[in-house]
């Protein structure tokens, strides 16, 4: 069965110039003739498409340190553990998702060490990306590293490779602990190899 529904008389011609009225002021709107409408909106649609990808290009950047020139200046997130390099930084703004993202783009830029990346969001949840170069995964485990980060943001577990791994907690706050905490296992990971 089929439910059809019609309109018949002086009710189908108020819908149909209400309609018009619609179409017509959305052409103003946008500056354009009626016909030319859906084109108007489908070009606006891929401009924003585009906008966001730049927008989240630039924070990608911005993230990793990189200034207008687009060259890393991320000395501030750089830190030496025994003789491992640790790319550490805080991040606001950036979706969960993106942050493996970054945590590669930390790993090609400093060639050698590990990255550990915490995204805070607007409520105040974290999530944190740990990476491994692959020099050094016979060494240090992501999994382990981003473990420690996981539970000083009140979180618990986290997984992933032994080059890359991911966890969350709910204390966002805590970013800056959890950094110090990545920091103090493969301190002491390095002390026992």
């Amino acid at each position: 069965m089929r439910r059809i529904e019609a309109l018949t008389g002086n009710a189908a011609r108020a819908y149909l110039v209400s309609h018009d009225s619609a179409l017509r002021q959305a052409a103003d709107i946008l500056r354009v003739q009626p016909a030319e409408v859906p084109a108007r909106v489908a070009s606006l649609v891929e401009e924003r498409k585009r906008l966001e990808r730049e927008l989240s290009e630039a924070k990608k950047k911005l993230a990793l340190g990189a200034g207008s020139s687009g060259q890393a200046s991320a000395d501030d997130a750089l830190r030496k553990v025994g003789a491992v390099t640790m790319f550490a930084r805080t991040v606001h703004g950036i979706q969960p998702k993106d942050l493996r993202g970054l945590v590669d783009d930390g790993k090609r830029q400093i060639k050698s060490g590990v990255v550990a990346i915490v995204g805070v969001t607007e409520e105040g949840k974290a999530g944190i990306v740990v990476g491994v170069t692959d020099d050094l995964t016979a060494k240090y485990s992501a999994v382990d590293l981003v473990k420690a980060g996981a539970a000083a943001l009140g979180g618990q577990g986290g997984g992933g490779r032994p080059d890359l791994a991911q966890a969350g907690g709910p204390d966002g706050a805590s970013a800056e602990a959890a950094l110090n905490a990545i920091a103090e296992r493969l301190a002491g990971t390095a002390a026992a190899a």
